[in-house]
């Protein structure tokens, strides 16, 4: 009968066989019906694609400056991120022009998202709710008071909450990336209101008609909170400055939102068609200089007075030129990547056979699992969520290479260690994952999380690197758990591994094995189970045990293989010596009997 604890690896095979025909039939099933391809999507560097060069005017007719040319690039990359593109390379040339470089062939919409000019609105808040709340939550605003004031008399009233208003607001999603994408579709008409989700998804809103406008913003900064005493505190806050004509239109607003009940004493700063901050008023402003704080980081107060004073100056975007770009490095450099990465797995694989035998096979297996697997992700990435393979990309993959051999032979050499302190193959197997299974954690662990910051803190092609490195290193834990391990296990049952056979690279005597004590005296050869019929306590058969000389001395001493004799050995060479000597000593003095008797 099987003990509780047995291993049972047919279980996360079938689970790994299972997940891998999952993926396969999902990209064939979208390759036959939908427009999903067998291959991934590549990316501008080995694809080339679509270059579209921007000039920003100011309508004012003022110098746009550096700081809102970077303000300009980060909305257009919101854009197109959120369309669904990735891989896009978007960058200033000479500090007054904007260049977009889209792999592929974009469709028109993503085209017009990128030559799309920006807004900055201030709207105020009339309905908040969840992203996704539902319509017995969203239907907050009282409908007595629509029901009395048919006309709304002001940008706050409820009245403004018409049925079909309400239909669009409780049907919005504020996580569908076609709603965080921005542009004029979002900005909807200024006199009337609209739905609208802040920039992070993770609020919508019912806005009311503009009331200030970007324009009428002369400045903003961000810094350390100053008290009326002037003292400095460390709470970081933006602070903004109204023109003439929007410190008399702010000042009305904060008037009436004063002695407004939340959400509707809030006014949001609305920029592209997104909510970039909605803060609530908390006293009147009238001199046109605001301050708005709340739990900012320096970075998020930059943020919002970089954004503030985008608004302030409303650009409109000329396109100087649009043309297809080829490829910069073209199909021969990803020939020559797959290649790299082709010869990598040879090298690997003969390492394997040549170091561990025929349990190089298992690294070759594993191999061609964690291969197969990211191939498939990687191509489902492409269809449903726009992924494109860059060369750098490219170079992640092949650099997981030597990640994931780097586990199996932990693994490895944990066994062999079990091995040479004389445990059999199924015992080594069990004891060596155990010990090898936390380092293997640990290590891609510390993998995986040098991906993620990677991966937020560059730009370009390094994020491609970090997020197919990043992948790779999930992928290598599947691999481990779900095949490597149980894999081992089955080849523990058979004759071949578990008698040592020279060609499977666990032969104990190949490995310097040695006989270990199990207690009570007993000393087992190498190879050879503490107890073979197990459960039941009883003692290894005399084949089993270490040959000990008898009479030997009781310090430190050798075996007859010339290793020296652990102190349990010691002891137990001496009982059996003990036992025998008065055996000795009569057969002894029998034989001198008889021959005085003779004589």
């Amino acid at each position: 009968m099987a003990t509780p604890n047995r291993t049972r690896p047919a279980r996360p095979l079938v689970t790994l066989g299972l997940l891998v025909l999952a993926l396969i039939g999902a990209l064939l099933a979208g390759d036959r019906w939908s427009d999903a391809s067998l291959t991934p999507k590549l990316a501008l560097d080995l694809e080339g694609g679509t270059q579209v060069i921007l000039q920003p005017i100011a309508e004012s007719g003022e110098e746009v400056t550096e700081e809102t040319i970077q303000q300009a690039i980060d909305i257009i990359r919101q854009r197109i991120d959120a369309s669904g593109v990735a891989e896009a390379e978007i960058t200033s040339q000479g500090g007054s022009n904007i260049v977009v470089a889209i792999p592929g062939e974009p469709d028109p919409a993503t085209l017009d998202l990128v030559r799309e000019s920006a807004q900055m609105l201030f709207r105020p808040v009339i309905v908040q709710a969840a992203p996704t709340a539902t319509p017995e939550e969203q239907r907050t605003p009282p409908s007595d008071a629509a029901a009395e004031t048919p006309e709304p008399v002001d940008a706050s009233d409820p009245a403004w909450l018409t049925d079909e208003l309400l239909a669009e607001f409780e049907a919005y999603d504020c996580t569908a990336p076609e709603n965080l994408a921005g542009g004029s579709d979002l900005v909807g008409d200024p006199d009337e209101p609209v739905v609208a989700c802040d920039a992070a998804g993770t609020a919508k809103f019912v806005l009311g008609p503009v009331e200030v406008r970007g324009q009428d913003v002369a400045s903003a900064s961000s810094g350390l909170r100053t008290t009326q005493t002037g003292a400095v505190t460390n709470e970081w806050v933006t602070n903004i400055s109204f023109n003439r004509e929007g410190t008399e239109a702010f000042r009305e607003v904060t008037t009436r939102l004063l002695s407004l009940e939340p959400p509707r004493n809030q006014f949001a700063m609305v920029l592209d068609g997104l909510v970039i901050s909605a803060p609530s008023v908390n006293t009147v402003i009238a001199d046109g200089n605001a301050e708005i704080s709340g739990s900012f980081t320096r970075e998020s107060a930059a943020t919002l007075a970089r954004q503030l004073n985008f608004g302030a100056l409303p650009l409109t975007f000329e396109v100087q030129s649009e043309q297809q770009i080829s490829a910069t490095l073209g199909s021969e450099q990803l020939e020559r990547g797959l290649l790299a990465g082709l010869i990598g797995l040879i090298l690997v694989g003969v390492y394997s056979l040549f170091q561990y035998r025929a349990l190089g096979l298992v690294t070759i297996g594993s191999l061609a699992v964690a291969a197969v697997l990211a191939y498939t992700v990687i191509a489902l990435l492409s269809w449903t969520q726009g992924y494109r393979l860059s060369l750098s990309g490219v170079a992640g993959v092949i650099v997981a290479i030597g990640i994931t051999a780097d586990s199996f032979i932990v693994y490895f050499e944990r066994i062999r260690d079990e091995l040479r302190d004389g445990r059999t193959l199924a015992a080594a197997v069990e004891e060596g994952w155990r010990r090898a299974r936390r380092t293997i954690l640990i290590s891609d662990a510390v993998n995986f999380l040098a991906a993620v910051v990677l991966y937020f803190l560059a730009v370009g092609g390094v994020r491609g690197f970090a997020f197919t490195l990043g992948l790779t290193t999930l992928i290598d834990l599947v691999v481990v758990l779900l095949f490597t391990h149980p894999v081992m296990v089955l080849l523990a049952r058979t004759r071949f591994f578990a008698q040592g056979h020279p060609w499977s690279g666990l032969d104990p005597a190949a490995l310097g094995a040695r006989s270990r004590y199990v207690g009570r005296g007993r000393v087992v050869a190498p190879g050879q189970p503490a107890d073979r019929r197990r459960g039941t306590g009883a003692t290894e058969p005399e084949a089993d045990l270490e040959p000990v000389r008898a009479g030997a001395p009781a310090g430190p001493a050798d075996d007859e293989g010339g290793r020296r004799m652990t102190i349990a050995e010691r002891r137990a060479a001496e009982r059996r010596a003990q036992a025998s000597t008065p055996q000795d000593e009569t057969g002894a003095q029998a034989d001198a009997g008889s021959e005085r008797k003779d004589s």
